[in-house]
């Protein structure tokens, strides 16, 4: 008695693998054709200017005459004169206290708006009356413009007349100071963007089976576990997503600090900052685009390295 030689699985064949290379084309032409006028938009829009920036970086020009620009390669990042000073932006102490300004914005108030928005959505995503009401109320600070809020905290800062400054802390003046100016306007982030934050790990929350935790009910864990061995592990995708977005909108903060503390508040300003008082107080066309390079740049290798290390998918 011989042993049945082991069957192999049927393959496809040749012409039915043509046909399905060729659907597949097909839909890959049709899907390009139908993208291509955002992508001709994209290049527009934001190529062009781009471009731009990167030309008038390696120049020396004034914001009044661009067109008389001369190429000096990379002097408008780093320069020193013959006399030992240096003319690089990147050489000027003012540069790293804005980068250190912004890196402090933005780990402590996306840290505080996270922790914020967890709790905020995991309230929201239980059932009880007012839940709908409660939903609608907490995107209200959210919905108000930037420069609105800030505004409106300014005057609660203030020193002689505000309800913080002086009703709380007895004529205090944060904004003044550069030590807590920072902090400050940390806390008027975090008020106005938690509920983004919010919102967005809320969605993640209600993409999570609801039969998982029934079983989990059913064998005797607690909520606490729930949350550290099912919740969080399965939100993980979710929540990296919402703190790439959120760390790239607090590296390019501008109007909260712009509209708090003035123009010239060199201590506590941010580095989009800085680019627009070399842009447009100094009238220095080539330094302004060449720490908006550099700006560009941190705030890329950022997100590589975030995505990359946590694996983050926008699928």
């Amino acid at each position: 008695m011989t042993a049945n030689a082991p069957t192999q699985p049927p393959t496809a064949p040749p012409v039915a693998r043509k046909k399905v290379r060729g659907i597949e084309g097909a839909r890959a032409w049709q899907a390009f054709w139908l993208l291509l006028p955002t992508l001709i938009a994209i290049v527009l829009v934001a190529g062009f200017p781009l471009y731009r920036t990167i030309f008038f970086s390696v120049q020396e020009a004034n914001l009044t005459t661009p067109g008389q620009a001369t190429f000096i390669g990379f002097q408008n990042f780093w320069f020193t004169t013959a006399e030992g000073i240096g003319l690089g932006f990147m050489q000027d102490p003012q540069w790293w206290t804005a980068v250190r300004n912004t890196l402090t914005f933005t780990v402590f108030s996306v840290a505080l708006e996270t922790v914020f928005g967890m709790i905020i959505a995991l309230v929201v995503n239980s059932a009880f009356p007012g839940r709908a009401f409660l939903r609608t109320a907490m995107l209200v600070p959210w919905a108000i413009p930037t420069v609105v809020s800030a505004q409106m905290w300014a005057y609660m800062y203030n020193d002689s007349f505000g309800l913080i400054g002086q009703g709380l802390l007895g004529g205090q003046a944060l904004l003044a100071d550069s030590s807590t100016a920072i902090w400050a306007m940390i806390a008027v982030d975090v008020w106005k963007t938690t509920s983004f934050m919010a919102l967005l790990i809320l969605a993640g929350l209600q993409s999570l089976p609801g039969d998982m935790y029934e079983a989990a009910d059913m064998d005797g864990a607690t909520k606490w576990t729930q949350f550290w061995r099912m919740t969080l592990p399965l939100l993980r995708p979710a929540l990296l997503v919402a703190l790439v977005f959120r760390s790239l909108d607090a590296l390019r903060v501008f109007d909260i600090m712009y509209v708090m503390l003035g123009a010239n508040v060199a201590a506590s300003t941010s580095m989009t900052g800085y680019a627009r008082q070399q842009l447009i107080d100094n009238q220095l066309l080539g330094t302004g685009s060449a720490v908006s390079v550099a700006i560009f740049i941190i705030i890329m290798a950022i997100v590589v390295i975030y995505v990359t290390a946590f694996r983050v998918k926008f699928d």
